[in-house]
């Protein structure tokens, strides 16, 4: 499936990647309001997390700016109407009208109920789906000179489980860190911690309380050394290395978790609006100077 709004292509297993802050687009309709520039915008969007998504048979990729429509918020949170919602930014230089506003929400819309049936089609064949939730992060706010964060508190990759049964899935989440340290090309091997600058924003949490036991998504920050924040130029070595590690957790994950899907649901987890704020807090941004 193919539309403007975002891509979905569908191939066999039950692990799909996710890359729901890759675009950049704006309609042309709205960016006569937008008061930011591409450049402000991209810095905050998520860049190149596409090119990683496609590394897998099945994945979802957003492409319009999430200052359009934030499809990783709740429905009445998906559109920046305040600086507020978007971390003090003025993301408009007037107020949108109002069919501006429910056009972004019926592509929120679509995306959702596209994103539910696809998962929903994994489950009946599967048993279980899987979902890496493609993110990246900022690590050098100050300006283009700046020196990068403390590496203490910014992980070269950020796990975030949110609302993930742990008793459930910790050991397939144990199984792709291991796995991804394992295959990262080089020497070194990438800092990996869990919930230090962000816990997984809504698209995770409304798969977990839709699907309950049936699905997993890992939110995973990659800290943005692949490229420069500032100019966003690319590292292409770097992102091979990165996508080279990421696509080798697929059969190691998928074994473990084929493991887990006999065991009954210890929890009927219901269903769930994406209209229901989800309270947790959003470290990266609390410290945004």
């Amino acid at each position: 499936m193919n539309t403007n709004f975002y891509t979905i292509e569908e191939g066999e297993g039950p692990l799909l990647a996710a890359a729901i802050h890759d675009g950049h687009r704006l309609r042309p309709s709205i960016n006569a309001y937008m008061g930011l520039s591409k450049e402000e915008r991209l810095r905050e969007e998520d860049p190149h997390t596409g090119t990683l998504a496609r590394l897998f048979p099945t994945h979802i990729i957003g492409h319009y700016s999430r200052f359009e429509t934030d499809l990783n918020r709740p429905r009445n949170k998906a559109i920046y109407l305040k600086p507020e919602d978007a971390w003090g930014l003025h993301v408009w230089r007037q107020s949108i009208p109002k069919d501006e506003v429910e056009e972004s929400l019926q592509n929120y819309d679509a995306f959702y109920a596209a994103a539910e049936a696809l998962l929903q089609k994994k489950i009946d064949r599967w048993g279980f789906v899987f979902i890496y939730d493609l993110h990246t992060y900022n690590h050098r706010r100050g300006g283009p000179q700046a020196r990068p964060a403390s590496e203490e508190k910014n992980p070269e990759i950020n796990l975030g489980l949110g609302n993930i049964d742990l008793g459930r899935w910790r050991p397939v989440i144990d199984t792709f860190t291991a796995s991804y340290r394992s295959n990262y090309p080089g020497v070194e091997k990438p800092d990996i911690r869990e919930n230090v600058k962000f816990e997984g924003g809504h698209f995770m949490h409304w798969v977990h309380e839709r699907f309950g036991n049936k699905a997993c998504s890992l939110s995973i920050e990659f800290k943005k050394t692949f490229m420069d924040e500032w100019t966003n130029e690319l590292d292409q070595n770097h992102l091979h290395r990165i996508g080279q590690a990421l696509k080798a957790t697929a059969a190691p994950v998928l074994e473990r978790a084929a493991t887990l899907i006999q065991r009954p649901d210890v929890h009927d987890r219901g269903t769930y609006s994406t209209n229901q704020a989800v309270t947790r807090p959003d470290k990266e941004r609390q410290e945004r100077t």
